[in-house]
């Protein structure tokens, strides 16, 4: 569905018979990697069911490059999976984190598609640009450039929430992470969206040659940003950090590329999707905004019920190691298995009123979003933080954000996001 060319009957229509078939197919036939699922927002009654019936559940997909793969749907299996690495691997040469696994002839290490030791030795490297003392520093910075994005606004107009706040927001985040020249800083939002489209005819990106040569232009830039600091000390950025971590500073170009990949969409996806998801799911619960109007010091917690009701990545992937007996089933060695957290932070199991977006619920923080054990998410105070302060600052200016249609959806079993959203702000 493209901007534009939205069509609300026909996007009901797709919901309503997703929401039949979900229960009325065999359950073999159900399979998650469909893109048309994730686009039409209708993925939910497949996960109910797969919760209930056969929560290790083991399917073979009809997308290309996606083929056999167990899927994991409940909130404890998922845990179990998540924080034992040493029988599900996360390494890229053995497939990686997503349910569409590398090229055999593209393969990008990245320290989130690595196992220990080496993935600590990398993760250490840039963790200290996320630490607390850094956090503060920024929090300043975020919110004048917040200030300033708003300042920019229309009021009483309508115009694509997802473009004007939460790309350029998080896009000029990047830009700071990595002393980016600014002037280039939009090259960063389309590295990330090239990193993870699937390759359609009038996509984003339409074939692999094209994502292959487009990261390719990517590596160069920041080989350049490379070369220019790797002979300067005590650089603050991620470059830096790169160029004389004692872990990273050899690295093959390859290895480069996919560790940039990985700052760039970690940094800029969850929170990206989660500025948008937040506005989405207000628009979708008015009582919910009126009780944030009446009480503001509810925003820390909404941003966790945010993340979690989100999800702004649907899943990670791991690859057995050696057979493993999960929930009763027997996962073989060399075995695809994906940790649905889009499912697990619905499981009915542990969270309460799990479907219910509930902006002052207890325990908000009880979520999968970021991940757990060795490779949960480094960055995830940052991106609470900058999601606290869009609030903080909006709830000061406007009267009303109003929705004006339902949001185009990224075509993506993995990136689980937005195109664009139309608002309408009031002062």
């Amino acid at each position: 569905m493209a901007d534009g060319n939205f069509n609300p009957a026909e996007f009901k229509s797709v919901q309503e018979h997703h929401a039949r078939r979900a229960w009325s197919i065999p359950i073999e036939e159900i399979d998650l990697a469909i893109p048309e699922l994730w686009t039409h927002d209708c993925h939910w009654p497949y996960f109910e069911r797969l919760r209930k019936e056969d929560p290790i559940h083991w399917c073979v997909s009809q997308e290309e490059k996606v083929g056999g793969y167990w899927s994991v749907t409940r909130y404890k299996d998922i845990m179990a999976v998540d924080t034992n690495h040493q029988q599900f691997s996360s390494d890229a040469f053995l497939g990686g984190i997503t349910i569409v696994g590398f090229d055999e002839d593209f393969i990008l290490p990245m320290f989130i598609a690595m196992d220990p030791p080496k993935h600590d030795a990398q993760r250490k490297v840039v963790q200290p640009i996320v630490g607390p003392d850094n956090l503060a520093k920024m929090e300043g910075t975020i919110r004048e450039r917040v200030n300033l994005i708003f300042d920019e606004l229309p009021l009483d107009t309508e115009f694509d929430w997802v473009d004007k706040v939460s790309v350029e927001l998080t896009t000029q985040m990047l830009a700071t992470l990595f002393d980016f020249p600014w002037e280039d800083r939009r090259k960063l939002t389309r590295w990330s969206d090239v990193a993870t489209a699937q390759p359609i005819p009038g996509g984003i990106i339409e074939t692999e040659d094209q994502r292959r040569a487009e990261l390719f232009e990517c590596l160069a830039y920041f080989t350049n940003l490379w070369n220019e600091r790797v002979n300067n000390s005590g650089g603050n950025d991620l470059i830096s950090m790169l160029a004389h971590g004692e872990a990273t500073r050899n690295m093959e170009p390859l290895e480069y590329l996919g560790n940039l990949i990985l700052l760039i969409v970690g940094g800029n996806d969850t929170t990206r999707n989660s500025l948008t998801g937040g506005l989405y799911a207000l628009s979708k619960n008015p009582e919910e905004f009126k009780k944030l109007r009446a009480d503001p010091s509810i925003i820390p917690n909404m941003v966790s019920e945010i993340i979690r009701w989100q999800t702004p990545l649907a899943h990670m992937r791991r690859t057995a190691l050696e057979d493993v007996e999960l929930g009763g089933k027997l996962i073989k060695k060399g075995d695809k298995v994906v940790m649905w957290y889009v499912s697990g932070n619905r499981d009915e199991e542990v969270i309460e009123r799990p479907n219910d977006f509930w902006i002052d619920r207890p325990r908000a923080r009880n979520h999968l979003s970021f991940g757990f054990g060795i490779h949960r998410c480094v960055g995830n105070r940052l991106a609470e933080m900058q999601l606290r302060i869009v609030w903080e600052e909006a709830l000061k200016r406007y009267s009303d954000i109003q929705v004006v249609s339902e949001p185009t959806r990224i075509r993506s079993s993995f990136v689980k996001g937005y195109e664009s959203m139309r608002v309408i702000l009031r002062k």
